[in-house]
């Protein structure tokens, strides 16, 4: 095969792309249409609550649009980590979705549905057996970390998808995956190198990005014999050497090695090249195999979590700032005690904005050199349970409100609060508690795969038909 087409439409399935760019990417004839569905980024909390970041409505017309227009095609549409966090219950919800489409647009294809949520049982075998190993700097994974967790998934690799292909599958819904997989499939399936694939996955996981001015494009992968050249679909964007090269460096340890399963991913002698005003061809990636290992994600609970927002223009406040804190948390130690909330039972945080709000201890800025004419608490009270919660931040929001401090003019409150009622209650609060590399039997042996016939045998599929080739 000559060349491959990879059409990527956005970042994260729900976060929109522009309609004139998509349609641009169909003129393109791609063999594959694809979108990731979901990240870490936004934390452990949707990964335990079954739930997901982005909002159906969104979700439902950026899916509609590729479905409706690949479907009739002929051409695959790969959504992998579906539901924003790739648990079971995360792509039971992107099936429904997709099923819900099928019947509104009369769309018929047949379903590949790959899960990567695992069970304990599973999990518990494998680390007895010696086949799982700890990742930035965790402890080794025990029998009862497995069991403490509320769900855990594992980042699949390419194979999941070229099986799915092989069968047949139009449509593809994965759990959870690394970002580039899906993308480096259909590269290794027709027959490319896989340091090709592995590179056009880097760039298509977050549609456009590559691409300059930032905005909701849609992004063309083009693979030939020894590169890979991309292009964005926005009439208004453009792919640099310098936008391609910087986009390489984007959520990795290393600017140059990027470790996936069965292999790593050396960019350190690329090349970059503009071959128009938009596009840009790299050449010059290698692939170095290594033992196939498959990253975990696994969340456990932390308590329940309660929050409250206050602020202050006080100068005099803000200058005694850090002892005015350390004043508050010693007088809730003692009223929560008294009321049968020792302090190994919960936690209290403050993050003060204007102060070091985003950096914590880690603000490079001294505090003499920070002069903000506002500054901003919020905060967090995290406890075993909800009444706890809930009546250590009453007493910290109350300190906050009303404590003393040295110069203190005004005797009404020292803070402003936005909102009533004045506490926000969160809910339970997880943390991610594995994060592991596991060794399965082979690639395809925790990531079963399921499949569907949907909207019956009547599908008719107009127009060409740019199916993955073999």
């Amino acid at each position: 095969m000559e060349e491959l087409r990879l059409l990527s439409t956005t970042a994260i399935l729900g976060y929109g792309f522009a309609q004139e760019a998509f349609e641009a990417g169909l003129e393109r004839r791609p063999h594959l249409i694809g979108a990731d569905g979901g990240s870490s980024d936004p934390g452990p909390y949707y990964l335990a609550a079954g739930e997901s970041f982005t909002s159906r409505m969104a979700t439902k017309r950026d899916l509609r649009l590729m479905l409706t227009a690949a479907v009739p095609r002929g051409i695959p549409v790969i959504v992998s980590t579906c539901g924003g966090a790739g648990g079971a219950p995360h792509l039971q919800m992107m099936v429904e979705l997709t099923k819900e489409i099928a019947r509104e647009a009369s769309l018929a294809f047949k379903l590949a549905v790959i899960n990567s949520e695992l069970s304990k049982d599973v999990l518990i075998e494998h680390v007895e057996a010696g086949k799982v190993r700890p990742l930035y700097g965790l402890p080794q994974m025990t029998p009862a970390m497995v069991e403490q967790a509320v769900r855990v998934v594992g980042a699949m690799g390419p194979e999941p998808y070229i099986a799915a292909l092989d069968a047949g599958a139009q449509v593809i819904l994965s759990g959870r995956s690394t970002d580039p997989a899906p993308w480096a499939a259909a590269a290794i399936r027709a027959g490319f190198p896989p340091e090709l694939g592995w590179y056009a996955g880097k760039m298509l996981e977050c549609g456009a990005e590559p691409a300059l001015p930032k905005r909701e494009g849609c992004l063309l992968a083009t693979l030939r014999d020894d590169h890979v050249e991309l292009e964005p679909m926005h009439p208004e964007q453009r792919c640099t050497p310098r936008s391609v090269a910087y986009f390489a460096l984007h959520e990795n340890s290393s600017p140059i090695h990027h470790h996936e399963p069965g292999g790593m991913l050396d960019t350190s002698a690329c090349t970059f090249e503009a071959v128009s005003e938009r596009a840009v061809r790299v050449a010059g990636m290698r692939w170095q195999p290594a033992p196939y290992t498959v990253k975990l994600e696994g969340v456990a609970a932390r308590g329940h979590r309660v929050v409250t927002l206050c602020a202050t223009r006080d100068p005099v406040l803000q200058a005694g700032m850090d002892a005015y804190l350390v004043r508050a948390r010693e007088i809730v130690a003692e009223k929560a005690a008294a009321f049968g909330a020792p302090a190994e039972t919960y936690t209290l945080g403050f993050r003060v904005y204007g102060q070091n709000g985003v950096m914590a201890e880690r603000e490079p800025m001294p505090s003499g050199q920070r002069h903000p004419h506002e500054t901003a608490i919020v905060a967090e009270v995290v406890a075993r349970d909800r009444d706890t919660a809930k009546a250590v931040l009453a007493i910290a929001r109350t300190t906050l409100l009303h404590a003393e401090f040295p110069g203190r003019l005004c005797k009404e409150g020292n803070m402003a609060i936005p909102f009533s009622p004045s506490d926000l209650d969160l809910g339970q609060v997880y943390h991610f508690s594995i994060c592991h590399l596991i060794e399965p039997a082979h690639a395809l042996s925790l990531f079963p795969i399921q499949y569907e016939d949907i909207g019956g045998l009547h599908a008719s599929h107009q127009g060409h038909r740019e199916r993955v080739p073999q």
